[in-house]
């Protein structure tokens, strides 16, 4: 990542990793520092420092050189000389889509000294502006949703995580069960079932899928199917949260107000940027420290205490099941409308679980924790998706309808990019809902679907051609340039029978295309 770069002509110093939830950012930063600690990688460096944006939300005002040997304190006799070199240090910054602090690259009001005190946003930016240590190098993480906001021209290089590839899945499925033949018996089981494989291009998902088979055919005879098999993200995680309930000896009551009160925390977590809570927080929230069941979902750190969820898109699922674990109607209008309106994208997957758990088959996996009323909250969730699909898209509540795309032709490139990119976050909402009747509703006036330039990953395409499969109608779909690989063929090629016209020009679909 800190090679010379033949297009910009240089050798990056700001280099910015952008992957979905759950493709592995955090882990790649951390195999980062260990292999620079073997000596295997970036030699050039004298010193990285590691930093996660959730953990610097806790301060107000801070030095640089304060952030640093609060984490390192070891190097207090030395920190002076090791700042008068920035050309050997390296910084990496993780999780930015985490950070509760406006980022803004473009700002001319920076800082230069390592030993005033700013806010931690503002010490990023001046890094990266090179204003502070000029010479350092910088390395970030983000999801796509929280650069869509930012400009990223100081970043010299941008790099995308793709996930697993084919090979790379059954060496997952290989470590992880120590049996070769329960490994062979899993990644097949995956293998024949096309949404479940697709989910497999995640990391995180890989590991909670083959967590969930693992107990799954421990509890049933080599002949008997499994009976849980997700095709939606939301019931991947259901799934999940269900069979640890089920293996857990604490009462559905008890489990139920824990889940409540969880949830809550969750919800305001997601909404205000918090991922590290405190004893106060889980005291403001009613939730019991000392439940056996708390140690399933989240993690615990000393000095000073503090706690976390597994993984952020856990937080983000228990923020969106806790209105269908104890429903408040005027809560839940709130949520909705606070999570659209966040250009940061901190709501996107709040909303894709929310509309998932109003499928009453995906509620079905979590029976005896769901508020008496979950049906309503069902109800109120389809009501919004319908409004947000008609015309409230966006807080300006353009409507995502037939011939916007021509509409948008006499405006910029960026703004086409954006309708377009909108759209396909609006496919995920009904996706998950597995409602093909709104989906027809919601597409009706649509006869042709324009998502070129848009880069397409496998899940996309899957997503995508459930969108095809429920509207017959739709005869037209352009994706040219979508950057789509052999696996999103796949996925995608079940919905394209209905079409008329398929636009794929200068995509790498052209590639992988049958010569005969």
């Amino acid at each position: 990542m800190f090679r010379w770069c033949h297009r910009s002509r240089l050798v990056p110093h700001m280099v910015l990793v952008s992957g979905v939830p759950g493709v592995g950012k955090t882990t790649l930063m951390q195999k980062i520092v260990y292999d620079w600690v073997k000596g295997d990688l970036y030699q050039r460096f004298s010193f990285v420092f590691f930093f996660k944006f959730r953990e610097l939300n806790r301060w107000d005002k801070v030095s640089l050189e304060t952030l640093i040997l609060h984490h390192y304190p070891y190097l207090w006799q030395q920190l002076e000389n090791i700042l008068q070199d920035p050309e050997k240090l390296l910084f990496i910054f993780d999780g930015l889509d985490e950070s509760n602090q406006t980022m803004d690259f473009t700002s001319r009001h920076l800082c230069s000294d390592p030993k005033q005190p700013e806010r931690c946003g503002h010490i990023v930016v001046s890094l990266v502006r090179k204003s502070l240590l000029n010479g350092c190098s910088v390395l970030m993480t983000s999801r796509p949703t929280r650069l869509a906001s930012m400009d990223c021209r100081d970043f010299q290089r941008m790099v995308e995580i793709s996930g697993f590839f084919t090979e790379e899945r059954k060496i997952y499925f290989d470590n992880f069960f120590r049996d070769p033949e329960l490994a062979e018996k899993a990644f097949t089981y995956v293998r024949q079932n096309d949404t479940l494989y697709t989910f497999c291009y995640l990391p995180s998902y890989c590991w909670i899928i083959c967590t969930v088979l693992s107990r799954s055919f421990q509890t049933t005879s080599s002949d008997q199917q499994v009976s849980l098999l997700p095709r939606t993200v939301t019931q991947l995680f259901a799934i999940y949260v269900a069979n640890i309930l089920s293996n857990h000896s604490l009462e559905k009551s008890g489990a139920q107000k824990l889940l409540q009160s969880m949830g809550w925390m969750a919800e305001h977590g997601v909404m205000n940027h918090t991922i590290i809570f405190d004893d106060r927080d889980l005291e403001s929230f009613h939730v019991d420290n000392k439940s056996k069941l708390l140690s399933s979902f989240l993690m615990e750190s000393e000095e000073p205490v503090s706690y976390s969820f597994l993984h952020l898109t856990v937080q983000e699922f228990f923020s969106a099941f806790v209105h269908y674990a104890d429903y408040s109607p005027e809560k839940l209008q709130e949520s909705l409308e606070k999570a659209k309106s966040y250009p940061d994208g901190r709501g996107e997957m709040f909303l894709r679980f929310l509309c998932g758990l109003s499928d009453a088959t995906t509620r079905s996996l979590l029976t005896g924790y769901l508020d008496t009323q979950a049906a309503q909250a069902s109800r109120d969730v389809i009501t919004w998706l319908k409004n947000f699909m008609a015309g409230g898209g966006e807080e300006g509540g353009e409507r995502l309808e037939a011939g916007e795309e021509e509409r948008l032709e006499e405006r910029g490139e960026g703004e086409r990019l954006d309708y377009k990119e909108r759209l396909l976050r609006t496919f995920f909402y009904l996706f998950e809902t597995r409602n093909k009747v709104l989906v027809q509703e919601s597409l009706q006036s649509h006869r042709t679907l324009d998502l070129s330039d848009v880069r397409l990953s496998a899940l996309d395409c899957t997503v995508l051609s459930f969108i095809m499969e429920c509207c017959s109608h739709i005869q037209g779909l352009h994706l040219s340039d979508c950057s789509i690989g052999p696996e999103g063929l796949e996925r995608l090629a079940p919905g394209l029978h209905n079409l008329r016209d398929l636009r794929y020009k200068s995509s790498r679909l052209l590639l992988h295309r049958d010569p005969q």
